[in-house]
Parts: C-alpha cells; sequence; structure tokens
C-alpha cells in the first residue's frame, strides 16, 4: 500500500485524531502483494434465507478500502494486504476470480450455490472494482444460486446491484454497520456514517430486489465487555426492524496487525471479547425475526475471541451449531468454571483501559 493519505471523498469524515494516528499505524507496513492472486479463497457452508449452502469465498486483492487509506476503522488491518498503488486493473481482477475457480474446481465436488465476493473494503466502489469489472463478475457466476457483495453504504445503488439481480442472481449486499449506535460507530471504530444511511442503503437495495446482510463488530476499543455485549443485542433487535436486512453476522473483533487495537493490545488497554459475550448475543437475540451468526476469527487465540483456554473449543463448535441450525439450546451443552471469571467481568469491569481479565 502507498503511503496512507485521504483523498477529497474522505476530508472531514470521521475523527481526526483517529485518522492521523491510524496513519501513521498503517505506514509501518512494508509488505508487497501480487495484483493477480486473491487476497484468500475458501470453501465453506452458510446460512441464508434459502437454507444453508454449500460457499464459495472470494476476497479479492484490491487497491484498499479507502476509507482506510485515508486513516480508517481503528480495527481493521485488512488494507494492509491490499496492492501498492492504490488500483488494480480489470485484467488482474479477472485473472484473480481465474484461481479462485480453479480452487474450487481442484477442492470442491460441484460448483457451490453461494458465492461471497469480498475486496476487504467496498466491492461496489468503483475505484476498487471498476465497473466493467464488476459486470462482468456478475456474468461469470450467473448461473450460481446466490451471491454476496460488500460494501459501505456510500456506494451502494439500485443500478449497481441490478448489474446481478439481472442475471437471476438471488442477490445480498453485506454493510459493515459494526453497530446501531452512532455514537459507538463514530467515537469507537471511527467510521464516519450514520444509521439512517444504512437504512437507505437498505431501502436501495430492496427497490434492486436485493436484501440486506448486516456485519456487526463485537467489542470495539474503548468499550467494557459489559457495554459491548448490551450494544451488540441492541444492535442485532434494531436491525430486524429494518426492512430488507434478513442476516446479522456480528463479528467479534480481533487483534490485527498495523491498527490502533494492536497498539492497545500490546499496552494492556485491550482484551478481545469473550466467547460467552459472543454466545450470550445469539441466544438472547435467537428469537428475532432474522438470521444471526458469528464466526470467530481467531477464537481461542490471545488476539481472537476466547475464554480460559480449555473450553475454548467446546464453545466454538457450539456457535458454529447456531449458525447452522439458530437453536438456542446448545449452548446448554457447553460449561465451565470460567463462566463465574466471565460474570464477574460483566460486574465489574469499568474502564476499557484495564480488563480485569486477559
Amino acid at each position: 500500500m502507498s503511503k496512507p493519505s485521504p483523498d477529497v471523498y474522505e476530508q472531514g469524515k470521521g475523527m481526526d485524531a483517529h485518522n492521523q494516528a491510524m496513519r501513521e499505524i498503517r505506514s509501518r507496513k512494508d509488505e508487497t502483494y501480487d495484483p493477480r492472486e486473491p487476497t484468500r479463497v475458501w470453501l465453506d457452508e452458510d446460512n441464508t434465507p434459502d437454507g444453508v449452502y454449500d460457499s464459495l469465498t472470494i476476497i479479492l486483492n484490491t487497491g484498499g478500502c479507502r476509507w482506510a487509506r485515508a486513516g480508517g476503522c481503528t480495527m481493521c488491518g485488512y488494507v494492509a494486504e491490499s496492492v501498492e498503488g492504490g488500483s488494480v486493473s480489470h485484467e488482474d481482477l479477472m485473472a484473480q476470480i481465474d484461481v479462485c475457480l480453479d480452487h474450487e474446481a481442484e477442492n470442491a465436488d460441484e460448483p457451490a450455490g453461494l458465492i461471497k465476493i469480498y475486496t476487504s473494503g467496498s466491492f461496489l466502489d468503483e475505484r476498487e472494482v471498476p465497473a466493467e469489472t464488476r459486470r462482468a463478475i456478475a456474468e461469470t457466476f450467473g448461473d450460481r444460486d446466490r451471491i454476496v457483495v460488500e460494501s459501505l453504504p456510500d456506494f451502494v445503488s439500485e443500478a449497481k446491484i441490478e448489474d446481478f439481480t439481472e442475471q437471476g442472481l438471488n442477490t445480498d449486499v453485506a454493510v459493515g454497520l459494526e453497530t446501531a449506535t452512532d455514537r459507538v460507530r463514530r467515537d469507537c471504530v471511527n467510521k464516519y456514517f450514520d444509521f439512517a444511511e444504512f437504512e437507505r442503503a437498505a431501502a436501495d437495495a430492496r427497490d434492486a430486489g436485493a436484501g440486506i446482510k448486516a456485519y456487526l463488530l463485537m467489542k470495539p476499543p474503548f468499550l467494557s465487555e459489559a457495554e459491548a455485549l448490551e450494544d451488540m443485542k441492541r444492535s442485532v433487535r434494531k436491525c430486524a426492524a429494518v426492512d430488507g436486512c434478513h442476516t446479522v453476522s456480528m463479528n467479534p473483533c480481533n487483534v490485527q496487525r498495523h491498527t490502533m487495537v494492536e497498539d492497545l493490545f500490546h499496552g494492556d488497554g485491550y482484551r478481545p471479547p469473550w466467547l460467552w459475550s459472543v454466545a450470550s448475543v445469539l441466544e438472547d437475540t435467537a428469537d428475532e425475526d432474522i438470521i444471526v451468526v458469528s464466526d470467530p476469527v481467531g477464537h481461542g487465540s490471545d488476539r481472537g475471541a476466547h475464554n480460559c483456554g480449555e473450553c475454548d473449543e467446546r464453545v466454538q463448535r457450539a456457535i458454529k451449531d447456531f449458525d447452522l441450525r439458530q437453536d438456542p439450546s446448545v449452548f446448554e451443552q457447553v460449561s465451565c468454571e470460567c463462566e463465574r471469571t466471565h460474570e464477574l467481568v460483566l460486574e465489574r469491569e469499568r474502564s476499557y483501559s484495564m480488563p480485569l481479565a486477559r
């Protein structure tokens, strides 16, 4: 990634102090990446409004999220994996798609019904993915059942989404909302839009015949465990009330490289959420009219959502089981003595800068 700096589009957005600090942190990155190789690709299965699908997940390597290049979100280090120079050509992006199709052919018995495409930024931002590429990708996967593309709400428009819906694809736009609480989104995550903009994007998606999948962030920096837990429960319920939003994917914050969260973590000022907190949100919101899932990245490690180390894998398996079945009773089957520590943390932790338990 070339030296981080805000373009005209990003001027005046977010918190200036956060952005300045984040640009300094991001400038420490010195890795380079091949523009013809995707950042990641993997096969999995996912719960959708039409049932569970085998899925092919693609993370395209682009020039990086334009908001992250301005400073960006306190927890997100994905821009550090972006291509130097700020843009990737149509030809190179389609070469990445070919690599992903080859991976699928070699590792799956048949083509996945669900395609999920991310860029570690906004797929619908035409600076990251040109309109020509977007349309070519829509045609490439036109024979699949369902597709998910990720974008900040700014770039969501009916015309862009119709490139996919006109192919006959059931289409979802995944929006990194992070929280339904505007103050938490601004001050803890350093994201510049309000909940009303998310609602506008959902309306545009609905008008184009698409759905919305909201990404929420469990425990951004500067919140205690109890504050983060209550914010997530409130946010899930608020998303469930938005017409067209059929799924919430709750992402427990993990400590990524070249981020403000990493600096706080090394200074003993941040602990990722407890897996018990993740389970609590899923259990308490299971009766909402919305699919709620979670896939804790780095679970069980110091840099990811974790408990005491003894029960982490058991709780993670219960979370994965819940994702597919949406049955909260799975959490009745796991227990550990560290639940008492978690309860104490929820009761007594008062400051983000002094986690009561690591």
